[in-house]
């Protein structure tokens, strides 16, 4: 682990909790479903991805999944190359709508219940997210997909995310990364970062730590939500993330 020996420690943190964890959020980016590729699918990764989810599952955990679409198309991409900025985001937006789709038939091929709800309208493949009613797909046992962002453009997955937390009365938003947690520093390019295990929502806008977007975080903290920044690409990581108080960051 990048920076592992130097690390440092929250005091006075509340006591993670794992055995109380009843239903999470989980944030993914569409790269990881992309795998080494870059681009598209790869279908190591989603099977294994199915198979870890479903897992959680088993344990009684509910799961809700927002995926990005960066693996299709990125909004600030498209707007760079000159697209209006609000067509990008909808595009963006049907590209999460495609991952939904396609992570949920791999759910499904398992023999495992999973629903996609989006925000934007498309009847034909997908419900349309209604609070109420992912909440009782997620009380019938189903994992539920998230898709479509906020149904808004401007707003990011991750603000998504936490939004849906929010609504569904999630313990937890898991935000799977390609490193440990939250470091001083991109731990990519500083194998001298300092890795945080444990760190509160104050310590992390003091220290300027890009941990998710402003209107995300400000969501998460504003709402009591607590946030687990794990590595995703770690086979078995999903659970050891949830049951784990030692595996990513705590931001509480």
């Amino acid at each position: 682990m990048p920076g592992s020996k130097d690390i440092h420690w929250v005091s006075k943190m509340p006591q993670y909790e794992p055995e109380k964890i009843q239903r999470v959020v989980l944030k993914i980016s569409g790269e990881f479903l992309a795998g080494d590729r870059g681009y598209g699918y790869d279908h190591d990764v989603l099977e294994r991805l199915a198979e870890e989810l479903i897992d959680i599952k088993k344990l009684g955990i509910s799961v809700g999944i927002v995926i990005g679409g960066g693996n299709l198309y990125r909004g600030a991409k498209g707007e760079a190359e000159g697209l209006d900025r609000v067509t990008g985001d909808n595009v963006g937006m049907l590209a999460t709508i495609q991952n939904s789709l396609v992570l949920n038939d791999y759910i499904r091929r398992m023999n495992f219940q999973a629903e996609v709800f989006s925000a934007l309208q498309c009847d034909k493949v997908c419900h349309f997210y209604i609070p109420r009613e992912a909440e009782v797909s997620l009380r019938k046992g189903r994992i539920v997909l998230l898709a479509a962002g906020t149904g808004n453009p401007f707003f990011t997955t991750d603000t998504a995310a936490v939004l849906r937390a929010v609504e569904l009365k999630a313990d937890l938003v898991l935000k799977g990364t390609k490193v440990d947690g939250v470091f001083s520093s991109d731990p990519v390019k500083n194998k001298k970062a300092v890795f945080y295990p444990e760190i509160t929502f104050d310590e992390v806008l003091a220290k300027r730590l890009n941990v998710m977007d402003m209107t995300a975080f400000s969501l998460a903290r504003d709402n009591n939500i607590p946030i687990k920044v794990f590595n995703i690409t770690k086979k078995g990581n999903i659970r050891a993330a949830i049951l784990k108080r030692d595996e990513g960051t705590f931001i509480y």
